[in-house]
This record gives structure tokens, C-alpha cells and sequence, in this order.
């Protein structure tokens, strides 16, 4: 068989118009329009290729699409096969760029760029070993695992002799578990119904499907106005009953003071959690929160920058829950290092969600996290949105409020004919309007 060799990229300003029923609104972002910078990489193989990208929410994506530009060619020309027995290495190269560091370092566009490009070699990977991802990552041995984590910075809370006995120490039974996912999923819950902007009707109609569809969890958005928030909590109770979990988010709009303030207004409501209560770099205004409105947990991840920053939130006692974000950390080498944190802490992980692709892509990684690293189910679930499937060569699949498997080779693709219609601004669905 020839050797299958990186020949090129092409790097897609991809957008939706969901600021038009205002899907995905919040307190910070009121009318988003959910896209990806989405980078595929083509190789001598023209029947194989790799698919990445990172999520935002309009204008910016082209400037993350100029940054995948800037990092993909450290991969064209490289022979795929290298890159496979190395990803460690090839994350380390990508992050340590010794120019383009400096525009982060580790964190913001370039930081996302990374993840795009990391993810893209990732599925292709999966692709030429025939597995998703999910599996491809579980079949790991613990060194191959360890190897993956750049533990730079760690060191002080994680080693990676840790890293090695924690991982061996969950090898029994991982077949056992991975036969558990495939009867009867990873739990969810939905975040759909809450989304700001709905007007009341929306949200308890939307709530009611929630429990209809078997969700034990529904996420709702607050932090505009009190009063608002006090009279859709109250209905969104009335709908969910006293035993179903009712998590808030607040999409970090408050001072410290403000957050610790608003959540006891709130508590009455007995929310399960309170996400993002203020600035995601506040990492010891967190943990004073936390202290503040305890039993209430605060979560917080999907705008932490990188593995160091979730190190001192689990250091600090500020997080109740690590809500890692596929693509805002730099693709899977970094969520394994972030994995394998939380399970040091015993702290659970419950990715975020909330964007297009990302529950395509968190799937596979919270399937790794019960199999391999955390062997766990408690307190752990899965953000579930319903928006924007239809665009994926495999949807997610969602049943009785649990995630299935998934079961198509690689990691997460948008179709083509989802790329060309919704390319920015020369796609049909944009160029028509």
C-alpha cells in the first residue's frame, strides 16, 4: 500500500443564520450566527481526508480562518504515518511555533487555529486505522495515552507518572464499560429549551419536549434581568417538576459580588448548577463564588484557554465541574491532559456543547473519558443541543436523553453539501440573502 502523504488544505469560512430565530442567545451574545473555521486536509489518497475546525459565532471566523492558514502547512508534505507515531510530538510543534506563539501563548485565535489543525490530523488517523475516534483513543495502551499530554506546566499538580498509574489502574474493565456505552449511551442533557431570546410559550413548550424525549437535565440561560430570569425559572420548574436538574448559565455577565448576589436570588429554584458566573479568567473569583452559593455548583471551561488555567481552577477549589470545549483547547492531545486532571481531582468532566459541531465532536470524548481515564458515570453528562446535525456526515444520535455511540471512522465532518451552501459569503444560503 503507498504511503499516504499531506498534499494540501483548504481552510472554509463556514456560517448559519441562527440569529434569525435566535438559537443559541444568551446574556453575552443576544443574536449569535453559529459557524466554523473549518480546515480539510487532503492527501495523495484522493478518496482520504481530514476534517477539523473550531466553533464561533459569526465575523470572527475569518480571522480564524487565516490562522488555520498559517499553521496547516506545518503538516503538508508530511507523511501521514509520521505524524500518527508522534501526535505528542506534532502538538508540541504546533503549539511551540516559535513566530506565532507569540500571539498567544497557548490561547485565543491562534490556540483555536491549533485545534483545528491537531482534530484534522485526529480523524484522519481514525479514518486509516477504520475506527472512530472514540475507540481509536480507548484501544490506547497508557503509555501510548501519556505520551499524547504535553506536561509542561502540570507537573505541580499532575505527573506523568500519575498520569501512568491513574490510566493503568482503569484498564480493568474497560471492556466491560465500552460494552455499557454501546447498550445504553452516555447521559445528556438539553440545553435547547432555555436559549434567551425564546419568548415564555417557547421556553415551556420546549421544556416539556425536554421531558417528553427523557432528559433528567435541562440547561437554562440567565444574567439580562432578574425579574426575567425569577419568571422563566419559575416556569421552567413547574415543568420539570422537583426532581429533574435545572442547571443556569449565565455566560460569565456578572461581577464576583454580582454572580454571588444573583445566584441566591435564584437558589430557591434549587439550580443543579450556575455556569459561567463571571470573567472564565477569573479563576480565583470562581473559587469565591463557589464558597458563596455552595451547594449550588459552579462550572465553568468552555472559554478556558488552556490546560494550565483548568490546573488552577481544580487547584483552587473553584469548579465543581470541568466543561472542557473540544476546539477552544487545542484539539484532543490537550483535552486528554485536561481528562486526565479532573480524574487526579476527582472532579467530573462534562463537556460544552453549545455550538455547531461540538456535540459531534464531545461524544467521542467523553466516550474516551468512561472507558480509559475516569471509568465514571457520576455527575457526569453530555451538553445536548438540537440544532445543525442535519449538516454531519454522522449526526449525533440522541435517545431517552442519552448519547449513542458513534459509529462512522474518524472524528466529526460536515457534509459537502453543507460546506458549499453555507460558505461565507459566496454560499448559496448567503449569497441569496
Amino acid at each position: 500500500m503507498p504511503e499516504v502523504v499531506i498534499t494540501g488544505f483548504d481552510a472554509i469560512d463556514v456560517r448559519f443564520p441562527t440569529s434569525l430565530r435566535l438559537d443559541g442567545s444568551d446574556a453575552m451574545n443576544p443574536a449569535p450566527d453559529y459557524s466554523a473555521a473549518y480546515l480539510i486536509l487532503r492527501t495523495s489518497d484522493t478518496d482520504l481526508e481530514g476534517h477539523g475546525f473550531c466553533f464561533t459565532i459569526g465575523r470572527g471566523t475569518a480571522i480564524c480562518v487565516q490562522a488555520i492558514r498559517a499553521l496547516a502547512p506545518v503538516v503538508v508534505g508530511q507523511k501521514a504515518e509520521d505524524l500518527f507515531a508522534d501526535m505528542g510530538g506534532l502538538w508540541r510543534r504546533l503549539v511551540g511555533d516559535n513566530q506565532l506563539r507569540w500571539l498567544g501563548p497557548e490561547k485565543g485565535v491562534i490556540h483555536m487555529a491549533t485545534a483545528a489543525v491537531v482534530n484534522a490530523v485526529w480523524d484522519l488517523y481514525a479514518k486509516t486505522r477504520g475506527k472512530p475516534l472514540w475507540k481509536l483513543l480507548a484501544d490506547l495502551d497508557p503509555e501510548e495515552i501519556v505520551a499524547l499530554v504535553d506536561f509542561r506546566y502540570l507537573t505541580d499538580a499532575l505527573t506523568p507518572d500519575d498520569a501512568l498509574e491513574l490510566l493503568r489502574a482503569r484498564t480493568e474493565g474497560r471492556a466491560e464499560r465500552e460494552a455499557d456505552l454501546a447498550a445504553v449511551g452516555y447521559p445528556a442533557y438539553d440545553t435547547s429549551p432555555g436559549w434567551l431570546g425564546y419568548d415564555d410559550d417557547k421556553l415551556r413548550r420546549r421544556c416539556r419536549e425536554a421531558v417528553a424525549a427523557g432528559f433528567t437535565h435541562v440547561k437554562v440561560k440567565v444574567g439580562a434581568n432578574l425579574e426575567d430570569d425569577l419568571r422563566r425559572l419559575r416556569i421552567a420548574r413547574e415543568v420539570l417538576g422537583p426532581d429533574r436538574g435545572l442547571m443556569l448559565d449565565a455566560n460569565q455577565v456578572w461581577s464576583v459580588p454580582e454572580a454571588i448576589a444573583w445566584v441566591r436570588e435564584l437558589a430557591p429554584f434549587e439550580p443543579w448548577w450556575i455556569e459561567e458566573p463571571t470573567s472564565p479568567d477569573d479563576i480565583l473569583g470562581h473559587a469565591a463564588i463557589a464558597r458563596s452559593v455552595a451547594p449550588i455548583r459552579v462550572v465553568t471551561g468552555e472559554h478556558t484557554h488552556n490546560r494550565v488555567m483548568f490546573k488552577q481552577l481544580l487547584q483552587a477549589g473553584a469548579v465543581a465541574v470541568c466543561q472542557v470545549d473540544a476546539c477552544r483547547l487545542a484539539g484532543v492531545n490537550e483535552v486528554v491532559a485536561v481528562l486526565l486532571l479532573a480524574a487526579k481531582f476527582g472532579v467530573p468532566v462534562c463537556p460544552h456543547a453549545g455550538g455547531v459541531g461540538l456535540c459531534e465532536l464531545v461524544v467521542h470524548l467523553s466516550a474516551f473519558d468512561y472507558v480509559a481515564v475516569s471509568g465514571s458515570l457520576d455527575g457526569r453528562m453530555i451538553e445536548y443541543v438540537d440544532h445543525l446535525h442535519e449538516h454531519f456526515v454522522e449526526p449525533v444520535r440522541v435517545v431517552g436523553g442519552r448519547y449513542l455511540l458513534p459509529r462512522s471512522p474518524g472524528y466529526a465532518a460536515m457534509t459537502r453539501r453543507a460546506l458549499d451552501e453555507h460558505r461565507y459569503p459566496d454560499g448559496s444560503v448567503w449569497s441569496a440573502r
